[in-house]
């Protein structure tokens, strides 16, 4: 089955760039198109859509907020971001919000496209390390309730589970955290798939958002 892509962006010229190199593709198919965020949600309402494309920066209602609605539904469409900007405060809310990753709208077409794909198997597409570097920026945006690493959402985690997290926090892959636990790369994988399950979390990008906001990573990449 194709892909279900939802465009979601002010700019007219834009989304029909994106559609072109969408439509090229065997395996994916543009459903839908919104020019605002409270387009998109009344469009959500009565078309399958699996991967949406949200930009930020709308009329009405912005990506962000969007997002959060979206991602707060059963069976909600996985969310990428495009961003204008590297390291935009709108890219961390959307995070926040519950979106698998941010991308840049001049990002190579290729690229784009393996986002779509990582998106939609499950994956995130913003590199842990890439996050860390962004939530390292933007920490003061986070909530300051003196939460520590033994923050109850954590405590169903094993010590394993725990040392994992971390570490994916740090913006290790899985290959890199096999290496450093000295497990094979598929052990590594199942603990972080146990992780997701027991925090109720999406994917890896939400995995570092949690971890600083317990604490158990703080700015700069240090241990909590």
């Amino acid at each position: 089955m194709s892909i279900r892509v939802m465009l979601v962006d002010d700019q007219v010229l834009l989304r029909t760039g994106f559609r072109m190199v969408l439509a090229a593709q065997p395996d994916m198919e543009v459903v839908a198109e919104a020019g605002d965020g409270a387009e998109a949600l009344e469009v959500l309402r009565s078309t399958a859509v699996d991967v949406v494309l949200m930009d930020v920066r709308m009329p009405r209602l912005d990506g962000v907020e969007a997002t959060r609605r979206i991602c707060a539904a059963p069976d909600a469409p996985k969310v990428l971001i495009l961003t204008t900007f590297d390291l935009d405060e709108y890219a961390f809310s959307g995070l926040k919000a519950g979106a698998s990753g941010f991308m840049l709208k001049d990002v190579p077409p290729a690229e784009l496209l393996g986002a779509i794909r990582s998106v939609h198997s499950g994956d995130a597409v913003v590199a842990p390390s890439t996050t860390r570097r962004l939530l390292d920026r933007f920490s003061p945006m986070l909530p300051s309730s003196g939460r520590d690493p033994e923050h109850h959402e954590l405590e169903r985690l094993t010590e394993r589970e725990r040392e994992v997290m971390l570490l994916v926090a740090q913006g290790l892959s899985n290959g890199e955290i096999a290496a450093r636990l000295v497990l094979s790369e598929a052990t590594v994988k199942t603990h972080v798939g146990r992780i997701l399950t027991k925090l109720g979390l999406r994917d890896r990008v939400q995995v570092v958002v949690l971890a600083y906001e317990t604490g158990l990573v703080r700015a700069g990449g240090a241990k909590g």
